[in-house]
């Protein structure tokens, strides 16, 4: 770019008059400094500047130049494009994690962002600040708690049919033990979930859930004529599998009582649901099939250390 083409920002040009009028007043190097807020050696470079280009030598060396680092206008096109149609819905994120991964695309985030943004493109994923709300301390042992939970949702996106994920994460390190996608939630989904913990994990300690029909009997419930001669409820299927397991229960009394379950939900819907759509999944075992996929990616991105390292999972007896 030709020197009488540079334009000066608002600042340069107030640079310049500054240096012109202290030019012409002798002003000292000190003076001006202090005037401009620069250092003396910044004075010095301006002023040579000035007297040898005039007031295009205020701007800066790298106006109108093309950046060094700066990403081939191809591959930019080429991002625009996997995002619009490839990896159409994907968070930035995890579209990021898919180029560099999957695509062999190894470009920073923030570039990739900008290249986005560039193109008129947002995230689905809304970074919203969350509302304050004091969180129960984790347990420090793996095996300690399960947080265990349904999710009735559109998965598949029309695609196929209705379905309900039913799933286990361990409190002390949110890795997901258990999940698995049913036709509506119901208690022989559960008991799947829970003999592949078992067989993998062991039993653990106590589970953390909410107050569904599966987990526990309806208080307004009238009682059978037997539990009135025995003076107790008897308890739902599940019920007497955890109390022959030894696991205690812990009813929440509030979605947000369960909250790292509930976060997982979330995170799935979202990262989950853009995978089954990118292989196009539209039954319930296609869309098991990508849930295991799905379960190792998110404990190798998102599990944490627990504050113990020793687990505290039983092993079946005999």
């Amino acid at each position: 770019m030709s020197e009488e083409t540079i334009g000066l920002s608002k600042r340069e040009n107030l640079r310049a008059q500054v240096l012109s009028e202290a030019e012409r007043q002798g002003r000292v190097n000190g003076d001006i400094a202090r005037a401009l807020g620069l250092s003396i050696r910044q004075v010095q470079r301006l002023k040579k500047a000035l007297r040898e280009k005039g007031p295009t030598g205020i701007a800066h060396g790298n106006r109108g130049r093309r950046a060094a680092h700066s990403l081939p206008e191809e591959l930019r096109l080429l991002v625009a494009d996997l995002y619009g149609s490839t990896y159409a819905g994907f968070n930035f994120t995890h579209f990021h994690e898919k180029l560099v991964e999957v695509e062999g695309i190894v470009v920073g985030f923030s570039s990739v962002k900008r290249i986005l943004h560039g193109a008129g493109y947002t995230s689905p994923k809304k970074r919203r600040p969350t509302k304050h709300r004091s969180r129960r301390e984790r347990r420090s042992h793996e095996g300690a708690m399960l947080q265990l939970d349904g999710s009735p949702h559109d998965w598949l996106e029309g695609r196929g049919p209705r379905m309900c994920l039913v799933g286990a994460i361990d409190d002390a390190t949110s890795k997901v033990v258990g999940a698995l996608f049913r036709s509506f939630e119901d208690s022989q989904g559960y008991f799947l979930v829970f003999r592949g913990i078992v067989r993998k994990y062991g039993i653990p300690e106590t589970i953390y859930r909410d107050r569904h029909g599966i987990f526990e009997r309806d208080p307004k419930e009238e009682e059978e004529l037997w539990e009135q001669l025995a003076g107790k409820r008897e308890p739902t299927q599940f019920g007497r599998l955890m109390k022959e397991l030894g696991i205690e229960q812990i009813a929440a009394n509030s979605p947000q009582a369960k909250g790292r379950i509930e976060r997982l939900w979330g995170t799935f819907q979202d990262r989950l649901v853009s995978e089954l759509r990118l292989v196009k999944a539209s039954t319930l075992e296609e869309a098991n099939h990508v849930l295991g996929r799905a379960i190792v990616e998110h404990n190798r991105r998102f599990c944490r250390k627990p504050g113990d390292p020793q687990p505290v999972y039983r092993k079946l007896p005999p």
